[in-house]
């Protein structure tokens, strides 16, 4: 898998004729970045990771991936470039673990119904990656909460997108597959887009932050210049404080009310 080229100019969105809930924000991201989206909750994280995998309409502003703009392609071939992993997880497949990872081959004109030798092998390959082998006959609605969210970014791998979209790929896992995650994160070799509640994990796997408050974008940029005490306090009504735990690692945020 390769990263896209990710342009993302001047985009809002509003529900209809109501108030702007993300105002014009944009960044631009080179092949293989991660962004990590961040803010308290409310802020609009997923309201733009909704724009970044079309399935909400940006009111003004325009989403390139690769220099093509999404709404000028059809919603297929965005699925071919572009994968979401989203919190809410379906529990009603009446489907194995790998048929529900099969379905990630769909946009490209097959799914578990049977679409050749080498979708066998992405499939069995994005099974492995998330240590779902010996769960593949398993079904899908007897997993636990983490187990269903390492299938569902298993089925998102196995779509072999250029852009990646997790919105808080951590949640339900627990601290191991967490870490599980976030060290995958970094060795995909796509650009991903992510929104992430962990200020200290943010600032661990992300090239960039964006930090996000009431829909509008107080800093974008690398982890340290964007999770400072002052943005934070800002975007959280909390204090912050860098601590450096050791000489050869990132200082570590800690919280106060």
């Amino acid at each position: 898998m390769t990263g896209a080229r990710l342009s993302v100019r001047n985009v809002s969105w509003k529900p209809g004729r109501g108030a702007l809930l993300l105002h014009p924000v944009s960044f631009d991201l080179t092949p293989g970045e991660i962004l990590g989206i961040a803010g308290a909750n409310g802020a609009g994280k997923s309201t733009l990771l909704r724009l970044l995998y079309r399935f909400l309409r940006p009111v003004t502003g325009s989403i390139q991936v690769d220099g093509c703009d999404i709404w000028r392609q059809s919603a297929r071939e965005t699925a071919r470039k572009v994968a979401a992993v989203l919190q809410e997880q379906p529990t009603d497949f009446a489907l194995s673990v790998r048929e529900v990872v099969a379905l990630g081959r769909r946009p490209h004109g097959s799914g578990f119904a049977g679409g050749g030798k080498r979708d066998d092998e992405i499939v069995c390959n994005a099974l492995e990656r998330m240590g779902l082998l010996r769960f593949s006959d398993r079904s899908f609605g007897s997993l636990s909460g983490g187990e269903r969210q390492r299938a569902m970014v298993a089925r998102a791998l196995a779509q072999e997108p250029i852009l990646l979209i997790l919105d808080e790929p951590t949640n339900h896992l627990d601290i191991r597959h967490q870490l599980e995650i976030v060290e995958l994160i970094g060795t995909l070799g796509v650009t991903i887009v992510t929104s992430l509640h962990d200020l200290n994990l943010a600032g661990r796997v992300c090239d960039r932050v964006l930090l996000l408050h009431e829909g509008r974008a107080i800093a974008c940029g690398p982890p340290r210049d964007v999770l400072t005490p002052s943005h934070i306090e800002t975007a959280y009504s909390v204090r912050a404080r860098l601590e450096n735990l050791a000489p050869s690692e990132l200082p570590h945020l800690t919280f106060h009310l």
